[in-house]
């Protein structure tokens, strides 16, 4: 009787060492599937940079805001950089000032990840969402599967 199955070494390093009867040419294929989902679900991180000067003006700083607020809801951590010139750099309370303004602004949907570091002519700090790309996309689900029952259930009792 023929089975087509080939003699696979499992376990080498072992005393006696471990062998298999399989399907050797659909263990490397289902291995590589698996592989390749992984790949898929893995979720990398995206840092988008926002870059200000400490002498915005209102209608600025709120365009600004617009794109961070947008780059958060995406999923997408922002690096908001603070630029210095000149005498600007002997005021990095400004900058401070700046940043914190902004961390409220965004508090609903974000948080600083990394607090305001003065790094030679700019000032750096991180906002990161609240709740990732695959979070969100997993609550928004259930969430929208429980109206589909709540609406079943209330158009029986109708």
């Amino acid at each position: 009787m023929e089975a087509d199955l080939d003699l696979v070494e499992v376990a080498p390093q072992s005393k006696p060492p471990v062998c298999k009867l399989m399907d050797f040419g659909k263990f490397k294929y289902e291995a590589a599937l698996k592989d390749r989902e992984s790949r898929r679900n893995q979720s990398h991180t995206v840092i988008k940079e926002m870059k200000l000067r400490p002498k915005i003006d209102s209608h600025d700083y709120e365009t600004k805001k617009g794109h961070v607020i947008r780059f958060l809801k995406a999923g997408d951590k922002v690096k908001i950089t603070i630029m210095f010139r000149g005498r600007e750099q002997s005021r990095p309370e400004l900058g401070i000032r700046l940043l914190g303004r902004l961390a409220e602004d965004v508090a609903e949907i974000g948080f600083v990840e990394a607090a305001p570091k003065q790094d030679g002519r700019n000032m750096l700090m991180v906002l990161a969402p609240l709740r990732r790309k695959a979070e969100s996309k997993k609550a928004d689900a259930p969430a929208e599967a429980g109206a589909d029952i709540e609406t079943s259930a209330s158009t029986q009792a109708d």
